[in-house]
């Protein structure tokens, strides 16, 4: 149970924080132009019934700005990594030579890109309402130790404000890295 402000301010900045990093996480999963290996890296591939990231199943490279290529540690996942790949809507095709499985990247055209674009806007907005629940728990948290007298009325308005610092602080930074998603996106 949190009695004083600290406790308050240090458990909402946590989460916070893993609010954003959940957020940029996601981001790396949106397709850009260039081949990269969180594009399928978090894809789950059903294993021998279970559901597994690709990146425990596998090597994952880029050779090319434009190929992925997967090379499973069990040769008898290929046919899994190829299904949960084409599953997984990324707008790409994987290629299975019985080895390792080719994904080339296609250029994006100018109607995917802008609708990549809304995907990532989404992401962030659904960021920002994290943070923003997080912040309304915070704060029933400060009036409630306030309310059982374990802290002042100024420190409970100076941790209310100190929170609402934070979430500006961290809204701003999913809004920095939708900014930079969107540049990355939107280059030919």
């Amino acid at each position: 149970m949190m009695d004083n402000m600290d406790d308050v301010l240090s458990d909402v900045e946590g989460k916070m924080v893993s609010s954003l990093e959940f957020v940029l996480d996601q981001f790396t999963g949106v397709r850009t132009g260039k081949a990269s290996p969180a594009l399928v890296e978090n894809v789950k591939v059903d294993y021998y019934g279970t559901a597994t990231r690709l990146m425990e199943l596998a090597g994952i490279s880029t050779p090319e700005p434009r190929l992925i290529v997967i090379s499973p540690f069990d040769p008898s996942a290929l046919a899994g990594i190829e299904k949960a790949i084409m599953a997984a809507n990324l707008g790409v095709t994987p290629m299975n030579d019985g080895r390792v499985v080719r994904v080339p990247i296609p250029e994006l055209d100018e109607e995917r890109r802008t609708e990549l674009s809304k995907v990532a806007r989404r992401m962030a907005e659904d960021g920002r309402v994290a943070i923003r629940n997080e912040r309304r728990i915070a704060n029933d948290h400060a009036k409630n130790i306030q309310k059982d007298g374990k802290i002042t009325e100024d420190d409970r308005d100076q941790g209310l404000k100190t929170i609402q610092i934070k979430t500006d602080d961290y809204i701003k930074k999913i809004d920095d890295a939708l900014k930079a998603k969107e540049i990355e996106i939107m280059e030919v």
